[in-house]
């Protein structure tokens, strides 16, 4: 398993696109947000202690591509529905022109990162007896890339350096987001 820190600094990578659809606060918002849902691939820790089924082992279900998507897509539908109206009249934001669908796209990609930043770091820390099937059930066998030790401080420390350095770079820079449909001012013609 890797260490906290190398899921948190990978998901912090993973979070770096948002810099360039949404601007400061919904970046930073973003990245949170994908710390949250770094962990949640873990859950299998606790559900196993609940549930004896072999698809519940560490590294089973819940570290699967599908999974994530899926997952994924049910958090983002049930945030566009439950946080919109919340997210329009909450006077921190600055907008009341949200649509479900932006909601939608933010918290299942935000999902999406942290999920699939989790099940890229442990494949790259993998051991060769503690493969993981990321893509179960589309291709059943285990895929073990095992570049760096999963408790290799160095590697760590310079992952969390590397993604805190490259998320104050992006917020000091004054250049983005890029107007794209999905941003949060956004206004249709």
């Amino acid at each position: 398993m890797v260490e906290p820190i190398g899921h948190v600094a990978m998901a912090l990578l993973f979070a770096v696109p948002a810099w360039f659809l949404w601007g400061r606060r919904p970046a930073v918002t973003f990245a949170v947000l994908t710390q949250a849902t770094a962990v949640l691939p873990d859950v299998d820790i606790y559900l196993r202690e609940y549930f004896s089924h072999p698809l519940l082992q560490h590294h089973g279900i819940t570290h699967t591509v599908p999974f994530v998507l899926v997952v994924g897509v049910v958090f983002g539908i049930a945030a566009a529905y439950l946080l919109t109206s919340t997210l329009n009249a909450n006077r921190l934001i600055h907008s009341d022109s949200i649509t479900r669908s932006t909601t939608f796209l933010f918290t299942t990609a935000a999902f999406w990162a942290g999920g699939l930043s989790h099940i890229f770091v442990d494949l790259l820390s993998a051991a060769p007896d503690a493969g993981i099937a990321p893509f179960w059930p589309l291709y059943r066998g285990d895929v073990i890339i095992n570049i760096v030790a999963y408790d290799s401080t160095p590697v760590n420390l310079g992952l969390i350096a590397t993604a805190v350095v490259l998320h104050v770079g992006l917020y000091r820079t004054e250049r983005y987001p890029y107007e794209t449909r999905w941003g949060v001012n956004y206004e249709s013609n």
